[in-house]
């Protein structure tokens, strides 16, 4: 390997780009494509990468298997940032593989975490913690082990465990500054951004304020019965039951939360459970048997009772845990609102739904101006800045333990 292709890797690894392509940007043999592109992708411009370390596959050729094998990690490396999450995973195995047979154990856990930082990305923590659990990070270089433990966080955030979470962080912006790459402190930081930022709200007797996750944490090992219209549950005394599957009935009990300690019309509840403004005596009977539906649901936590007027929550203390912004698409605009562009196919894989159902909900988005795309089929994307001020993180598709 001659001195620019040496000195350009020394200046990839210390995150200047620029100082790379000074050196290779005009050569054309494999290593200077290769490392072209990893440029290209530090410096944003995803799709330039991704054909360089394509090309820079092709020309290595079959006698050079840990050169390929690398770029087949950065290959999928610029997928993830693209959030293209239909990347081929079995070809990045068979290059870590590689990687490993051939001693190059860095660049094979590389691999591992980019695989582990995906499943995280669609909320599959379990299997996260698993391959997580099966990693040594100790040997690891600075950049690999700040990328630990933010996989650590973003699990111990996911799971509401904000101790753990803010522990997590403290070392991966430690090792950050060893490694001295301004991108992954800056990633570092914008996680930690979202630790002090709202991420629910607090609806109780009538008033509603924000919540940081540290708040929510606490609420939910609280004696109160909360009403959780994040994840559709009702939790207290330690249980939790769910109604993610029974709209109706987690409509009712937010309606009488909400209302608590006084009770809710009949017609109101009507007209929320059944979304009809005028009700007789047939819609009277229904709602009678969804609330003794929702008084045998919810028997362990708290009780239901008639009143002239309508029904009431009984319980010491009751409150509803709802999300900052709430609106039909919410979960698609929590993906959204990470500031990356999004495929439909990624966004239905992260959500677990249909791609041509997340297409409709982006085309609705669209039109309201909440989201924009670029490119024509295949290559669209779709993307919407930040929201302001508001954390995301429980409109993921993740659950709490016990759901």
């Amino acid at each position: 390997m001659d001195s620019l292709i040496t000195a350009a890797a020394r200046a990839l690894a210390a995150g200047d780009p620029l100082g790379a392509l000074k050196r290779v940007a005009l050569r054309e043999d494999a290593p200077a494509l290769a490392l072209r592109g990893i440029a290209m992708a530090q410096l944003g411009d995803l799709e330039r990468a991704k054909a360089l370390v394509k090309r820079a596959a092709r020309a290595f050729g079959p006698k050079e298997p840990m050169a390929r094998a690398r770029c087949v990690v950065a290959e999928a490396e610029i997928a993830l940032a693209s959030r293209d999450l239909s990347w081929p995973e079995k070809a990045l195995d068979t290059a870590r593989a590689t990687l490993e047979s051939h001693g190059d154990w860095v660049n094979a856990a590389h691999a591992r975490y980019l695989e582990i930082r995906r499943l995280l990305l669609i909320g599959h923590l379990d299997q996260v913690e698993e391959r997580l659990a099966q990693l040594d990070p100790a040997p690891l270089p600075p950049a690999l082990r700040a990328a630990h433990e933010l996989v650590v966080a973003g699990i111990a955030m996911r799971r509401l465990e904000i101790k753990k979470a803010r522990s997590a962080l403290a070392r991966a912006e430690r090792f950050a500054d060893e490694a001295g790459i301004p991108a992954l402190s800056a990633e570092v930081e914008n996680v930690a951004e979202v630790l002090n930022a709202p991420a629910a709200r607090l609806i109780s007797r009538g008033e509603a304020r924000p919540l940081l996750l540290d708040e929510v944490e606490t609420l939910l090992t609280s004696t109160s019965l909360v009403v959780d219209a994040c994840r559709y549950t009702v939790r207290g005394a330690g249980m939790s039951v769910s109604l993610a599957r029974r709209p109706v009935l987690f409509t009712l009990v937010r309606a009488l939360a909400e209302a608590w300690p006084v009770d809710v019309p009949r017609e109101t509840l009507i007209a929320h459970a059944f979304r009809l403004k005028i009700s007789d005596e047939s819609h009277r009977a229904r709602l009678r048997v969804e609330v003794g539906r929702l008084r045998a649901a919810l028997r362990p936590l708290a009780g239901i009772t008639a009143t002239k007027r309508g029904f009431a929550l009984r319980s010491p203390d009751v409150v509803v845990l709802a999300r900052p912004v709430e609106e039909q698409h919410a979960a698609l605009l929590a993906f959204l609102a990470d500031g990356e562009s999004w495929s439909s196919s990624a966004l239905a894989l992260a959500l677990g739904t249909g791609q041509r159902s997340v297409q409709r909900a982006l085309d609705s988005l669209a039109v309201a101006g909440k989201v924009q795309a670029f490119g024509c089929g295949r290559a669209r994307r779709w993307m919407t800045p930040p929201m302001p001020g508001f954390a995301t993180t429980l409109l993921l598709t993740a659950l709490l333990p016990g759901d």
